[in-house]
């Protein structure tokens, strides 16, 4: 791949990535502030994510592999996707806000595959050169909490920029996908076949036992996932975290220094073992978050975002891995397409509504909430899931693929 080609799928992953964490971590504390808005209400704006990564396979699937090169859909997608956060930014209450997050999330959610799409159609070895090119997609996502830190857009109660920003950012990823290696659509002419489309082809990996157990504890651990990107932000600033967008971007340093880790582990302690280490992040996370605060037990708070980094490495990228390992060459990105749908999709759906009803149960009269009793329901769900899987999965080599 050439330097240059280099450069620019580089700057379309940190783009993409940076208009994503210039909103998304901030807008439960967005909504909760300038809409009064319920958690039953912020549920549905981080519901949208979810719904999205359903609708993406018939996107991705009816139009991007059929009909147009995927650099020029996604160039379209962001930027409509630009006004859409704009007006969405500039709403003036939620009813008006909804609707217009709903539309950019069903733009949005495609435009992962999209991006992946366009970077591995110009790399002749993508378990070598993709790694490094995805790496300015984490680096996005931390400059953008960053910047909104520095700019101190939490603390002055002026969130509605972060939508700006992504707007802004959204519109030139917008303009310069026009500019990206062409990437034709590989499968014109085929048949369109939905089992194709949903990666239903895929099933067949769930006669397998144990991938089907590994299957169902990836959508059951979603639930307790839903509650950190729902509540998190939200979380940190009642408590009175300064900057807390700003520092919780330890989360995303953290994932990228493990993740080199991450094969290092598995060889040496086995797939059950790296699993099972990942599910016990996410028990003590929300256990450290029910108990910590801003003063004396502050390290509490800072340990909990610095696992990030464990909870999804050694639960997700290795569940990925077991998936490639498990799926064969025919159906590999069926497969990862199927576990996307499931967890992404169906697992965080349930999880956002059952943690907007659960912040709702717990509020406050005059504000506020009881987040010690919030926080320890998804570490009591976490702590089943990973009983459930201690007991029942059976540890499986992969050093194949590893």
């Amino acid at each position: 791949m050439k330097r240059s080609t280099q450069v620019q799928l580089s700057a379309m992953m940190f783009l993409e990535f940076f208009i994503w964490g210039g909103w998304f971590v901030t807008m439960g504390t967005f909504l909760a502030r300038n809409f009064s808005a319920t958690g039953k209400q912020i549920s549905m704006a981080y519901e949208t994510q979810s719904i999205g990564a359903i609708i993406a396979p018939f996107i991705i699937g009816l139009i991007a592999d059929r009909y147009f090169p995927a650099q020029k859909i996604l160039g379209l997608l962001h930027l409509v996707g630009a006004f859409l956060l704009y007006t969405a930014g500039t709403s003036p209450n939620f009813e008006a806000f909804y609707p217009y997050i709903f539309l950019y999330m069903l733009l949005y959610m495609p435009t992962l595959a999209l991006v992946n799409a366009v970077a591995f159609n110009q790399m002749a070895d993508p378990s070598k050169e993709f790694a490094f090119v995805r790496v300015f997609g984490t680096v996005g996502w931390i400059i953008a909490g960053l910047l909104i830190g520095f700019l101190a857009w939490e603390t002055k109660d002026i969130l509605k920029n972060t939508f700006l920003l992504a707007a802004t950012a959204s519109a030139l990823l917008g303009v310069f996908s026009f500019t990206l290696p062409n990437t034709p659509p590989k499968a014109k002419g085929e048949e369109v076949s939905l089992k194709k489309i949903l990666g239903l082809e895929a099933l067949a990996i769930l006669k397998d036992r144990r991938y089907l157990l590994f299957f169902i504890s990836s959508v059951l651990i979603c639930v307790p996932l839903a509650f950190y990107y729902q509540h998190a932000n939200q979380f940190l600033n009642e408590v009175g975290m300064k900057a807390a967008a700003a520092k919780m971007t330890l989360g995303q340093i953290s994932e990228a220094l493990f993740i080199l880790l991450l094969p290092v582990f598995l060889k040496r302690y086995g797939l059950k073992t790296t699993l099972l280490v990942g599910m016990l992040a996410w028990v003590l996370r929300y256990a450290l978050f029910a108990y910590g605060d801003t003063g004396g037990k502050a390290w509490m708070l800072f340990l909990g975002i610095v696992l990030h980094g464990v909870c999804y490495d050694f639960f997700f990228v290795s569940g990925q891995i077991y998936t490639d390992f498990k799926a064969g060459e025919k159906i590999k990105s069926a497969a990862q397409g199927l576990i996307t749908l499931a967890t992404y999709g169906f697992g965080m759906l349930i999880g956002f509504r059952l943690a907007g009803y659960i912040t709702d149960y717990y509020a406050i009269e005059g504000g506020g909430h009881h987040w010690t009793s919030i926080w320890l329901i998804p570490a009591g769900i976490a702590a089943g899931v990973l009983v459930m899987f201690l007991l029942a999965f059976k540890n499986e080599k992969i050093e194949a693929n590893t």
